[in-house]
């Protein structure tokens, strides 16, 4: 089967229509969904209602082409989304031996306990000649099935159990469904927003079919996914490559990766490849640099220490820079960021250390509008700052700071420019 396929997301819980739970689930299958060149075309939430959940699944039927339900499987009365199914499809539920002989034996050797409620084997009970997707994570399985002339896969609601079985089981379900293969490279990029890469590559976005060009747009960053259909692996590889290379002629060295997860993993690798560590003296930023890089496994092997000293007095006590420095300049201002970095960079003797000053607001300081920032990078011989005007938003400001000086050490480590308002030997 060669057409593209559209999907529909039933995500079912009334806790996630009273708010107190956000719909993970949902934005994840679509991102794999994506991965598999799946279009998604619809995201229904419905509550634990048997007659609004079958009005809600009859009407993704006539629309898609692939229903996927998240949530409902579980062992209480108000789990109903196998039950529900299995009746819009006129199918028989059946007791699946095997299966509860796995939930007996997860309560007995993950949860440690003998026996469990007899309302947990109703876990064990799938449409007929469903195919049975194993949970390794939980106790409540997913199955596939396709009936009158609808494809349905059915996942457990909890965001690790359902993540983990779409990855598992639900995505080579799918890619069965046809004799193409669908590869799909990103290409990571910070420093321009959305509409700026776009305007720089919407004819050749409009220009090509197979493959496609796409930009997705995050917090600070963009990403550009390039997918392509074909025979094989290694013709879809081929067709891509091209495109990656006008991308990268056009954009240039804004692309900080290729399938790169994060910013900040890209600097962590480059400073385990240089054999270098790093250390940050933060003030706006509140310790976010700190945080992404110590977010990731093995951060301990690069980073050695930060300092969130917010007031102009922890600057000066903890960091040592000159209050003379503070009050001819101003707290908020390129040289007293430089002297954080470059103090940080004395205190924890690391080969770099990155700094960050500014207004996050709301307030501003009478000087200097919200959303300034001066970003530090501090190395042996040299200290770079950047001046950032991020915009209006906290959360917004701290993001961008945080991009910015990550990405002033990703430029440094691999001989690229680094942008700077104000250098310093």
């Amino acid at each position: 089967m060669n057409k593209t396929l559209s999907a529909e997301i039933l995500s079912v819980g009334t806790e996630l229509l009273l708010g107190g739970t956000t719909n993970t689930d949902a934005r994840d299958i679509s991102i794999y969904l994506s991965e598999l060149g799946i279009n998604v075309f619809y995201h229904t939430v419905v509550g634990d209602n048997p007659e609004r959940l079958k009005g809600a699944v009859q009407i993704a039927r006539e629309r898609a082409d692939i229903i996927i339900t998240t949530g409902g499987l579980g062992p209480t009365c108000d789990d109903l989304t196998k039950q529900v199914l299995a009746s819009a499809f006129d199918l028989e539920m059946v007791l699946h031996e095997e299966l509860a002989e796995e939930i007996k034996r997860y309560f007995k050797e993950v949860i440690g306990v003998d026996s469990m409620t007899e309302n947990n084997l109703q876990q064990a009970y799938l449409p007929a000649g469903c195919t049975i997707f194993h949970n390794e994570w939980g106790t409540a399985p997913g199955c596939a099935f396709e009936a009158k002339g609808a494809r349905v896969i059915m996942l457990p609601g909890p965001p690790r159990e359902c993540n983990a079985m779409f990855k598992a089981c639900a995505m080579p379900y799918l890619r069965a469904l046809s004799d193409e293969v669908i590869l799909s490279h990103n290409l990571n990029i910070v420093g321009s927003g959305e509409s700026t890469v776009e305007s720089k590559l919407v004819d050749m976005m409009n220009e090509l079919s197979n493959p496609t060009l796409a930009p997705y747009a995050k917090e600070g960053e963009v990403q550009l996914r390039i997918t392509a259909k074909a025979k094989s692996e290694a013709e879809a590889e081929e067709m891509i490559k091209p495109v990656i290379e006008k991308v990268r002629s056009v954009l240039g060295d804004i692309i900080y990766g290729m399938d790169a997860g994060s910013l900040e993993q890209v600097v962590f690798e480059l400073l385990c490849q240089k054999n270098m560590t790093i250390s940050t003296a933060e003030s706006c930023t509140g310790g976010f640099i700190a945080k992404r890089l110590t977010d990731l496994r093995g951060s301990s092997k690069v980073f050695v220490g930060g300092a969130v000293t917010y007031a102009a007095e922890s600057k000066t006590s903890v960091l040592g820079v000159s209050p003379e420095l503070i009050e001819k300049h101003g707290v908020i201002s390129g040289e007293v960021a430089s002297e954080m970095a470059e103090r940080a960079r004395a205190i924890f003797k690391t080969s770099v250390a990155v700094a960050t000053t500014g207004l996050a607001g709301p307030e501003g300081d009478g000087i200097n509008p919200v959303g300034t920032v001066f970003v530090a990078l501090a190395t042996e011989n040299e200290v770079f700052v950047t001046k950032l005007s991020s915009g209006l938003g906290r959360s917004r400001v701290r993001t961008l700071a945080s991009n910015c000086a990550l990405d002033m050490v990703r430029r440094y480590l691999t001989g690229k420019p680094v942008i700077v308002d104000y250098h310093k030997r």
